[in-house]
């Protein structure tokens, strides 16, 4: 029988956050959790205390800054599957979730559905050829280097976009990836994840690319499963 492993990435609301995990370990699935080093270290320590006696329920081996559209909420999201992976090996799907889900259906449902599609569940378009992109930077998101946050250091955003045009700064695609994009919501399998995993410690040079690249939470898994999935 399916047994979820629930990836859980917040930031605020520690009581939600413990009724959710409450919610979704009762039926014997598990949590893995990263909240926010930036967030309030009191609603941390909140959770960590009402959580810590639920052999269900773990925690990101490290807690990082996170940023909307950078990098880190990649790595934290990493850094709680890894946490995941170690912590529970009878898990056989890990689930993404933010602290603002609430399930819908139930655990039964789930499992059942689970067990009846023995699949990945995540949506990936090919980053060029669809219309996932609607307005704004589209290929430049890709071929320039973004060190900066766009909604908190704009000035700082756009003045080294336009110095990389103007020098003619760009870089390579990694030849041998398709990149795709999508929500970054997903439900994949464990042999997926450990494939994942493999991925980035093995390409250091796609790693090195998505680091640095504008939207990574919408774009990395959703390449990484293209690519390492058979």
């Amino acid at each position: 029988m399916a047994k979820i492993a629930y990836i859980l990435l917040c930031h605020k609301d520690p009581d939600a956050v413990i009724k959710q995990a409450e919610r979704l370990t009762a039926a014997g699935d598990y949590m893995s959790i990263h909240f926010d080093a930036r967030a309030n270290q009191a609603h941390f320590q909140l959770i960590s205390d009402a959580l810590k006696n639920n052999p269900n329920v773990t925690f990101a081996h490290r807690r990082i800054r996170c940023g909307w559209g950078e990098w880190s909420l990649i790595q934290a999201t990493l850094y709680a599957v890894e946490s995941a992976l170690e912590a529970f090996p009878r898990a056989t799907h890990f689930y993404m979730l933010s602290g603002d889900c609430m399930a819908v259906k139930s655990a039964e449902y789930i499992h059942d559905f689970l067990d009846d599609n023995d699949a990945d569940f995540i949506e990936s378009f090919d980053y060029f050829e669809s219309d996932w992109i609607k307005t704004g930077m589209k290929e430049e998101r890709l071929i320039y280097r973004h060190f900066f946050n766009e909604r908190t250091q704009k000035r700082r955003f756009y003045t080294s976009y336009h110095l990389q045009q103007r020098f003619g700064l760009t870089r390579q695609i990694p030849a041998d990836i398709q990149v795709q994009i999508g929500s970054q919501w997903w439900c994949l399998r464990r042999r997926t994840i450990e494939w994942v995993l493999d991925f980035t410690r093995e390409r250091r040079d796609v790693m090195r690319f998505f680091r640095s690249t504008w939207i990574p939470d919408e774009t990395f898994f959703q390449t990484i499963v293209r690519h390492c999935v058979p």
